[in-house]
């Protein structure tokens, strides 16, 4: 039974944590989709909660693979893991609400270097859950291009 409720908190904080972030950033996300200037390589706004739903996923995987491992490494993993949350949850709101894309570009490179991080203790947790935050990652740089470009943009 515990190791079924680790699985739910592991799969539902990402979740939770995003949603909630999303939610208090709402507002300057429909202004920021209703903008005419975006970045070039723009994706349409459908995308974003597909694409963070299927990452925060992942991440809530991962974390229980981690969480549920026998390695002496999980607590620093865990702490990783929580680091990257906060950042993640704070960068839209600056983003989007503050309009503040320096800091929010900050924010993001922060959140980089605290998923490499993660994913370095996640790998010797556990392989497959460093494996599985490779697309994290790769659209955490992405975000930076476009927080980047928006910047330049306004």
């Amino acid at each position: 039974m515990k190791e079924k409720n680790t699985f739910w908190f592991a799969m539902l904080t990402p979740l939770v944590v995003g949603g909630l972030s999303g939610l208090l950033s709402k507002k300057g996300m429909d202004m920021y989709q209703a903008a005419a200037d975006k970045p070039a390589l723009s994706p349409p706004s459908i995308l974003f909660p597909i694409v963070w739903t299927i990452l925060y996923l992942l991440l809530g995987y991962s974390l229980y693979r981690v969480y549920t491992s026998d390695s002496l490494n999980k607590r620093d993993a865990t702490i990783a893991f929580s680091v990257g949350l906060v950042l993640n949850f704070l960068w839209s709101p600056v983003f989007f609400n503050l309009q503040a894309y320096t800091i929010a570009s900050v924010i993001l490179v922060a959140l980089i270097i605290a998923i490499i991080i993660m994913m370095v203790t996640f790998y010797k947790a556990d392989k497959v859950s460093c494996y599985l935050q490779i697309p994290y990652l790769l659209w955490l740089c992405f975000a930076l291009y476009l927080n980047i470009a928006t910047n330049h943009i306004n």
